[in-house]
């Protein structure tokens, strides 16, 4: 399919099928999650891949019982990082130069610089700037999934601090951000997948500055 027929053939998936999602098209996927830009090339989250299905249980009551949870075949769960310490920009600035084999020092500069300016941040700040970050690398999971004809639905409505209990990322100093789930359609009773999908006008979405 072409980039416009990928975008059109998506859609959030409301009801799957249960069929499990091939191997190859998650490596995909999940490469595509890895490939996704970050400010300053942090990546500042991790993403939880799920396919225990005891573990899904447990998480659809505070999932406000969304039955995609239980059907997907995976559900990815976004956590971003609680805050941006000293020690984990480091640790990212070393890992990069050793990466690009620079010296430690090429980047200090930079570094200290974002620390700086990171230091001026309160935490909640900080774990905001990173959830957007995990946004980003949302967006790039679902055009890939849509890549591989993989449905997929984004999903905001869960309580996330729930999840960060079960799933014990407070352990971690990570905070559940955004949900994906993963999995084929089930196109009988799928109620949105024979609908026109609706977005607006070129004329009303942008606006264009010359």
């Amino acid at each position: 399919m072409s980039l416009q027929e990928t975008l059109q053939w998506r859609f959030a998936t409301k009801s799957y099928n249960g069929k499990t999602i091939e191997n190859e098209k998650i490596e995909q996927i999940l490469e595509a999650i890895r490939m996704s830009p970050s400010s300053s090339g942090l990546q500042p989250f991790k993403v939880l891949v799920i396919t225990n299905q005891e573990l899904k249980e447990k998480l659809y009551p505070v999932s406000w019982e969304q039955k995609q949870i239980l059907q997907a075949s995976h559900l990815l769960v976004f956590a971003a990082w609680d805050e941006y310490t000293p020690e984990r920009v480091n640790t990212f600035f070393e890992f990069s130069n050793k990466e690009r084999n620079l010296p430690s020092s090429a980047t200090d500069d930079y570094r200290l610089k974002l620390l700086g300016i990171l230091d001026q941040r309160s935490k909640e700040q900080h774990f905001v700037g990173a959830a957007h970050q995990a946004y980003l690398a949302l967006g790039f999971g679902l055009l890939a999934a849509a890549h591989v004809k993989v449905d997929a639905t984004p999903l905001e409505g869960f309580d996330s601090e729930a999840y960060d209990e079960i799933l014990n990322l407070r352990e971690q100093g990570l905070k559940s951000t955004v949900l994906l789930a993963l999995g084929y359609r089930d196109e009988e009773n799928d109620w949105l997948v024979n609908l026109k999908k609706v977005r607006r006008s070129n004329e009303e979405l942008f606006i264009e500055i010359h």
